[in-house]
C-alpha cells in the first residue's frame, strides 16, 4: 500500500483550530512552534490522543518581513547560542520526537550553520529532521544525512493558498505522488479549508488503498 504521512504545521497560537486539528482521525503528525502560548497544552492533548509531536523550529528566511518567531535560529548566531536556542525550543514543547523547519529559505542554504544544527540534533538521541523544503537550494537533507540524522524532505504543501479548490487539488496530487513513489510526505496548516477537507477525506484513504502513517514510521 502507498504510505502517506501528513504533518500539520504552525500549531500553538490559535486554540480553536489547534484543538480541531489534533482531533483529526488517523496517524497525523503535529508540529508546534516553540514559545507559542498554546503549544504545551495542544502538544499534551495530541500526545494523549496517540499522535506524533514535532518541534516546528523557526529558521531564518531570506526575507525578514513580518513577525520573527521566538526561538528563531539565524545565520548571525554563534555555535553556542544556536545550541542554547534549540534547547529552549525543545523545552517549550513536550513529547517531541523530531524537528521540522519553519520558514528557513536563507538558513537552509548555509552548510556551516546547518552542520551546527544537525550536530546539535544528533547529540539528542532519537530525534529526526524533516526539511519543509521552502527553497529549492536547501542543503538541509544532505547535511542531516552526513551528520547521521535520520531525515527526509517534504513532497507536497496541501495549502499553498487557503482556497478549498487549491487544497482539494493538492490532496489529489499527494495521492498521485504516493501511488507513483510508494510514499509521500505532505504538510498542511490549521486553516479551515484544510481541516474541513482532511476531516472528510482521511477516513476514505484506506478504502482507496493508502496507508496513513506517522512521519517516524515512514522514516523506518
Amino acid at each position: 500500500m502507498p504510505r502517506v504521512a501528513i504533518i500539520i504545521d504552525d500549531l500553538g497560537y490559535h486554540l480553536k483550530n489547534g484543538k480541531r486539528a489534533v482531533s483529526l482521525p488517523g496517524a497525523i503528525t503535529f508540529s508546534f512552534l516553540p514559545g507559542s502560548p498554546r503549544a504545551r497544552f495542544l502538544a499534551n492533548q495530541a500526545h494523549s490522543l496517540g499522535k506524533e509531536v514535532l518541534l516546528h523550529l523557526p529558521l531564518q528566511a531570506h526575507s525578514d518581513e513580518g513577525r520573527r518567531e521566538p526561538s528563531e535560529i539565524g545565520i548571525d548566531m554563534s555555535r553556542a547560542r544556536l545550541g542554547e536556542v534549540l534547547n529552549a525550543a525543545l523545552e517549550s514543547v513536550p513529547h517531541v520526537t523530531g524537528i521540522n523547519s519553519h520558514r528557513g529559505s536563507l538558513m537552509t542554504r548555509h552548510p556551516g550553520h546547518m552542520m551546527w544544527l544537525m550536530e546539535e540534533i544528533s547529540d539528542r538521541e532519537n530525534l529526526f529532521f524533516i526539511d519543509s523544503y521552502t527553497h529549492h537550494e536547501s542543503v538541509a537533507l544532505q547535511i542531516a544525512r552526513e551528520s547521521g540524522v535520520a531525515a527526509v524532505k517534504r513532497d507536497i504543501f496541501l495549502d499553498p493558498d487557503r482556497s478549498p479548490e487549491t487544497v482539494a487539488r493538492e490532496f489529489e496530487r499527494m495521492k498521485h505522488v504516493a501511488r507513483k513513489r510508494g510514499r509521500v510526505i505532505a504538510i498542511g496548516h490549521p486553516y479551515p479549508a484544510t481541516l474541513e477537507l482532511l476531516e472528510r477525506e482521511l477516513p476514505r484513504l484506506v478504502d482507496e488503498g493508502f496507508e496513513l502513517v506517522s512521519v517516524s514510521e515512514l522514516l523506518k
